[in-house]
């Protein structure tokens, strides 16, 4: 028997207070929750003892350094029975001794007692603890705190020792505790915080992370051995990014740690390009509904990466719904903040499919010289303080006092090994938390050494133990500590009271044996200089499912080289389009947003990737284009030219000598000069023929159209004058018509010439379509204003000559210029929008081509009826013939 009959008594009405009777787990088979969020159950007071003292783990010294840690917590439910089928016997209930936070705890003592023992530091001082529950919850955490620094007995400390007094308490005022460490949530902690910070009393955490502790307004007197999760998140957004993985999911709790933790990493996530798919915030107490609900919502997502900043115990019932076989959701990659990175509750056979390849940041692990030895040593007691050694023992060996019925536990008998257990208080591998408890205890340690005057001459060895000091002057030499611990680790606070960011990458892999081991892979220094923080092994990193290639999470695929990316309307910017670069502009990278144009004179290649030294281009001779524009042209000038010989083979019969023949060969060369000036626009530009063109064109058309409305007027005046020889016919006689000609000719001339002298055209390489090579108009209205000309006289030719369309004449040569002029006004209306928006050299094919149909559509529906009268019906080329009088 461990304890005497009045101690199992008053112990068995604490643990029904403290809700201890419930069933325990078998040896080997319970995990710590590594408490980090922090429960916010409704619960009774955690420690709280009838009309007693709470329970406490203690040690006099002239210094008490105060320990808070948290050794219970309360789940909100137990597990259904057919969640305990699935589970096979991992456990009955969620634990309630935290065997990892009791590690904590005896690791601060064993600091302790180390330092005790250590001759260089605090040299005759004896340091002392008193270490109490928190619970993980903030009521509980307060209530410790009050009870270990304000007691009901007073310290009063001499030369020698430490002795209590039976004073009235004073609350916060000289606390007999000057420093404590503490806690491991980030909840509790800064309730704590808030606490001790009016009275400058340090508080000194090993695992609250949350970046709101970083406020000094706030907590003026808080640090921490632990980075702040402002330096874990920017290490978990360059993870992220340097692996491509810009389409997450993240999942967080309702407790300050995750709170801050999912909002600073969702922030710099977006600032670095990525996008959060979906966020699942885990309830205090879920339903069964919650739980669905959530991982309807991650099985549905396409996003094949999931951050979490969690604690284990409040993943568990998530991770037990998301793993049933009806689900399958397989393949999503786990990334871990550090607070569950290292759980063994998580490490069950049951979760391997689904939690293998996790990877995730914790704190650097290391080996502590005597600490395996020092807990594998401590053994229970029925001493005054030892409570809770005791119920370590008990529910780490599932054994009780000793009842009288024979369905009860075994007895404890205090002679059980540590040796042969499997829990996490005796994984010694590589402590993490642990760690930074034990730098907290010597980081208090060197600032009491500097504070107590120890290395004075004048002390003759030993610290100056009569000294009075306040928490106030503790605190200030705390910020200022600066040693070099026996891991040759540099342990010193920055302005924010916060260590040097140094984190392992752990990845989940199963070794030979089917048990999950965490293998580092990597790191990451947040101090260090900027691409030189993260340090990554993919080659030993097991991804999800146990596949060897990196995942893939992007809601969009980056675009190939030469296309863009284009958003969709309404989704977030990792989801878009890829549109292939205009012409003139490249992207020569993976998920370019935009396409770069190409220098002046460069063009991109048919792949769009690259610029390349642009080829001139212009309407050339050679081009299939340019030969069939020629042979037109050619085809045009022997055609008027076969028509001017007829007509001037024939030019003494009367359908030639009809309406002054004269005028019909200044009509026949006019087109002729039509036909030719195309030519000036094939080729490449020059000065010349950059001034020649538009105004051979220009000139050429209206001397034409001049020619035409002549003669559609000659033919109106004489059908209109019933007697031969009228004197209005007369008046308008070869000399009239000449004048005429010359006065609607010269303004065209007139306004060409100004044009060329005023702001003549000239070559011009223009690099929007390629390098083409053409002529750059400085004056637009130049050309304008020809073209309006020209318009202008044709519709009036139309005009003139529908008028006079039904004029009773056995060959009306109105009606073919009232053809002709509809051909001439349909080509050149169609010629507009063609020649504003054609590319390049096709601008000016399309003027050629313009040119040519209106002057094929003049020369064939004027010229070509005569010759075949001329040529095929010689008997109606007589006068006659021409007045209707000829009978067939």
């Amino acid at each position: 028997m461990l304890l005497s009959d009045n101690t199992h008594s008053e112990e068995k009405r604490n643990r029904l207070k403290l809700g201890m009777d419930g069933e325990k787990t078998k040896a080997g088979k319970l995990e710590g929750l590594e408490s980090k969020g922090g429960h916010a159950f409704s619960v009774l007071p955690c420690v709280k003892l009838v009309d007693s003292e709470p329970l406490a783990l203690q040690s006099e010294g002239q210094v008490v350094i105060g320990g808070l840690f948290p050794l219970h917590y309360v789940a909100s439910e137990c597990l259904s029975h057919s969640e305990l089928h699935r589970i096979q016997s991992f456990f009955f209930c969620f634990p309630r001794f935290d065997h990892r936070a009791f590690r904590w705890m005896m690791t601060m003592v064993f600091a302790v007692e180390e330092i005790n023992s250590n001759s260089s530091l605090l040299p005759g001082v004896k340091l002392g603890y008193r270490i109490m529950d928190s619970c993980d919850h903030v009521h509980t955490s307060l209530q410790s705190l009050l009870s270990l620094v304000s007691p009901s007995k007073a310290v009063i400390r001499n030369s020698t020792t430490t002795t209590w007094s039976e004073i009235p308490p004073s609350c916060l005022t000289g606390s007999p505790v000057p420093a404590v460490i503490g806690l491991a949530s980030s909840s509790p902690t800064r309730a704590v915080a808030h606490t001790l910070g009016p009275f400058n009393i340090p508080l000194v955490s090993y695992f609250a992370t949350c970046t709101c502790l970083t406020d000094k307004h706030s907590y003026p007197s808080f640090l921490r051995t632990v980075p702040s999760d402002l330096f874990q998140v920017r290490g978990l957004v360059q993870l992220v990014t340097y692996l491509g993985w810009s389409w997450v999911g993240t999942i967080g709790t309702m407790d300050d740690y995750s709170h801050y933790g999912i909002q600073a990493f969702s922030t710099d996530f977006r600032e670095h390009g990525g996008c959060v798919a979906f966020h699942l915030t885990i309830p205090k107490s879920p339903t069964v509904a919650e739980i669905q609900e959530m991982a309807d919502i991650l099985q549905k997502s396409t996003a094949k990466v999931v951050v979490v900043f969690a604690t284990e115990g409040q993943l568990l019932e998530l991770f037990l719904e998301v793993n049933t076989l009806v689900r399958n959701i397989t393949q999503r990659q786990w990334v871990a903040s550090e607070a569950w990175v290292t759980a063994s509750l998580l490490t069950s056979p049951l979760f391997h499919p689904l939690l293998t390849g996790t990877l995730g940041f914790s704190f650097p692990g290391v080996t502590i010289p005597g600490l395996k030895e020092f807990l594998l040593n401590v053994r229970p007691s029925p001493k005054p303080g030892m409570e809770f050694v005791n119920m370590f023992w008990e529910d780490l060996f599932d054994c009780d006092r000793k009842y009288k019925s024979a369905a009860e536990k075994p007895v404890c008998t205090g002679s059980e090994s540590l040796q042969h257990t499997h829990s996490s208080y005796t994984d010694f591998s590589q402590v993490r938390i642990s760690h930074n408890v034990y730098k907290a205890v010597y980081a208090i340690a060197h600032a009491l050494h500097y504070l107590l005057n120890c290395d004075s001459a004048g002390q003759k060895g030993e610290c100056d133990k009569n000294k009075p000091f306040t928490s106030l002057q503790l605190l200030q030499h705390l910020k200022t500590v600066n040693f070099t611990n026996q891991f040759g680790e540099k342990v010193h606070f920055d302005s924010n009271g916060e260590p040097v960011p140094l984190y392992d990458i752990i990845n989940w892999q199963k070794d030979n044996e089917g048990e999950m081991r965490f293998i580092k892979v990597g790191s990451y220094d947040g101090s260090a200089p900027l691409g030189h923080q993260l340090k990554m092994e993919e080659r030993t990193i097991i991804w999800t499912d146990g596949q060897s290639q990196v995942p893939v999470s992007q809601c969009s695929a980056p675009c190939s080289p030469g296309r863009r990316q284009a958003r969709r309307p309404g989704q977030p910017r990792c989801c878009f389009d890829c549109l292939p670069c205009a012409d003139g502009e490249i992207s020569n990278q993976t998920g370019s947003t935009e396409c770069t144009k190409c220098p002046e004179y460069y063009w991109s290649d048919k792949e769009k990737v690259i610029c390349v030294a642009g080829v001139e281009e212009f309407l050339s001779f050679y081009d299939t284009m340019g030969i069939i524009l020629v042979t037109l042209t050619l085809l045009g000038v022997v055609l008027t030219t076969i028509i001017t010989a007829v007509f001037h083979r024939f030019r003494s019969t009367p359908i030639v000598r009809a309406n002054n023949s004269e005028i019909s060969f200044l009509l026949l060369l006019s087109l002729k000069l039509c036909f030719l000036c195309s030519l000036v626009f094939i080729g490449r530009p020059s000065v010349w023929t950059c001034r020649l063109r538009q105004a051979a064109f220009g000139v050429s058309f209206v001397l034409c159209l001049s020619c035409l409305l002549v003669k559609t007027i000659v033919v109106l005046l004489a059908f209109q004058t019933s007697v031969p020889g009228s004197r209005i016919l007369r008046m308008f006689g070869p000399s009239q018509q000449r004048v005429l000609l010359l006065c609607t000719t010269a303004p065209q001339v007139c306004l060409c010439a100004g044009w060329l002298i005023g702001a003549p055209p000239f070559p011009f390489r223009n690099p929007t379509y390629q390098i083409v090579v053409e002529c750059l108009e400085p004056w637009p209205p130049g050309f304008y204003l020809v073209l309006g000309y020209i318009g202008l006289l044709a519709f009036l030719c139309l005009l003139l000559a529908f008028l006079g369309r039904k004029l009773p004449d056995t060959f009306n040569e109105a009606k073919l210029i009232t053809f002709s002029m509809l051909i001439f006004w349909a080509v050149w209306i169609s010629f507009i929008p063609a020649y504003v928006s054609s590319p390049g050299k096709f601008t000016v094919a399309v003027e050629i081509f313009a040119i040519l149909a209106s002057s094929f559509g003049l020369l064939l529906c004027i010229f070509v009826p005569k010759c075949y009268i001329i040529l095929f019906q010689p008997e109606r080329n007589i006068k006659k013939g021409m007045t209707g009088k000829y009978a067939r």
